[in-house]
């Protein structure tokens, strides 16, 4: 196990020599200084777990001058050392944050148990924020609906560049979740905890997207009466999403692409350089290599923003994902009104399953979200739908009819509704709609479900569990 480190900041020579050799003994790691430019500089180079610091310190030797630079050094445990006559400085740095202080001379029986106590209280602090990171990660990839092979494939992606600062570009039809992709890069990323910014370049006027980008000054238009930050300097320290990339203005591609190169740029109207740090994630769902070949797009500028290319799927090529977007957003949808959870019985299951979803998930949730609102007794039915989508009945009897012709020429072969996908993707689909299926007839009854389907209820489960029902 690594020793913890202390740094002892105190101005008297022989009290630090004989102070870090006690607790070097003690088996800690031990750096001094004596002062706080010292005490700065010492952090830098080594990490301290807790800080010894004395009140008075040069040049000033003002106890006030310590209070203050205080609250930039307590993220770690700080006991302060305090002379005869400094009970009153030495609250007043416990209310400023100091962990405990201690009167000279110091006893050293004290010093160990306060400093064991400190040391115990911020190494669990900092296992908890661990294990709320972690768990912010493990919620952020859980965001990424699905079971398909090509939801597998950008889980992992996002899971391997997230902690970097790859800028990345993810592409793909309208309504397949690529701004839940960004955010999950975010909220895995070192950046989490900073301002997620997100763009809709083709939302915005042109003649305003420079100003909503990089702001302006007071007067720089008319209209500008005060001077106001724009996007780019919001996102300082976190994550510009800019969606819809595509149908950025020739003219701000260019300004765009200077910023990329420069990490600055100047508001409207401004002469004072803005400097900022930010990590760009674009989404579009145009074919940006077809737009440079045709001269609507810069070539530079797509070579800037592609970094990492994350590739979104229609939902009608991922039909194993539809059972558990249904469960996911009835999930949702049952949290928002506080109240159970919807189920679709089968045959609303199959309307859903069978029906094309040019819209994506986004219409899929659309269809979910009215539906719901209007069912009875917890459960979705086929004439529920039917209220909202006068075909539902029409196609439901055309889908069994199909299923029935289907069945009679092959009896002995499965319908799949894309065969030309590898065996193992087609058995996973075929699994999570026949586990959906039972869990919906059974009103959620697991046990119920599991006996339906063959399986022990510690086998289906599993299933659950592997396949995020």
């Amino acid at each position: 196990m690594t020793p913890s480190r202390i740094l002892l900041i105190d101005d008297e020579p022989a009290f630090r020599t004989l102070s870090s050799q006690w607790l070097a003994s003690e088996g800690y790691q031990v750096q001094t200084g004596a002062s706080l430019s010292e005490l700065q500089s010492r952090l830098d180079e080594f990490d301290a777990d807790l800080i010894l610091l004395d009140l008075s310190l040069p040049p000033h030797f003002d106890p006030q001058h310590t209070l203050a630079a205080l609250p930039q050094f307590i993220e770690r445990p700080v006991i302060i050392l305090t002379g005869h006559g400094e009970r009153e400085l030495a609250l007043e740095a416990l209310r400023q944050g100091a962990w405990d202080f201690l009167a000279k001379p110091i006893d050293p029986d004290m010093l160990a148990v306060v400093v064991k106590r400190a040391l115990t209280k911020h190494h669990l602090v900092r296992e908890l924020n661990n294990l709320k990171s972690n768990q912010g990660g493990k919620q952020a990839l859980e965001t990424l609906i699905g079971a398909s092979p090509s939801m597998n494939t950008i889980r992992a992606l996002v899971s391997r560049i997230a902690p970097t600062d790859v800028r990345v570009l993810v592409t793909g039809p309208s309504g397949t979740g690529k701004e839940v992709i960004s955010r999950a890069i975010h909220d895995l990323s070192n950046r989490a905890n900073q301002p997620f910014i997100s763009v809709h370049c083709g939302a915005i006027p042109a003649d305003l997207l420079e100003s909503e980008l990089f702001g302006h000054t007071k007067g720089a238009f008319t209209g500008a009466d005060k001077a106001r930050d724009g996007l780019l300097k919001l996102a300082d320290g976190g994550t510009l999403f800019l969606d819809e990339i595509g149908d950025m203005p020739w003219a701000m591609q260019v300004k765009l692409l200077r910023v990329l190169q420069e990490g600055s740029f100047y508001p409207v109207g401004g002469r004072a350089l803005e400097t900022i740090d930010v990590r760009l994630v674009s989404a579009t769902n145009a074919d940006l290599a077809e737009k440079v070949r045709l001269g609507e797009f810069r070539e530079d500028l797509y070579y800037r923003i592609k970094g990492v290319n994350i590739e979104t799927r229609p939902l009608d090529e991922r039909s194993e994902d539809i059972p558990l977007l249904i469960n996911h957003f009835l999930a949702l949808q049952a949290t928002a009104f506080q109240q159970a959870p919807q189920h679709p019985d089968s045959q609303a299951f199959n309307w859903f399953m069978q029906r094309r979803w040019p819209g994506n998930v986004r219409e899929l949730k659309s269809a979910l979200d009215s539906v719901a609102a209007i069912a009875r007794n917890g459960v979705i039915t086929l004439d529920d739908i039917a209220l909202l989508y006068p075909d539902a009945q029409t196609d439901n009897q055309v889908s069994t009819s199909s299923a029935s012709t289907d069945s009679a020429n092959r009896p002995d072969q499965p319908s799949m509704a894309h065969p030309d996908q590898s065996l193992d993707a087609q058995v996973r689909a075929l699994e999570i709609t026949l586990i959906s299926q039972a869990l919906a007839q059974h009103n959620n009854n697991r046990t119920h479900a599991a006996q339906a389907l063959g399986l022990s209820r510690q086998g289906l489960l599993k299933k659950i569990e592997r396949y995020g029902l």
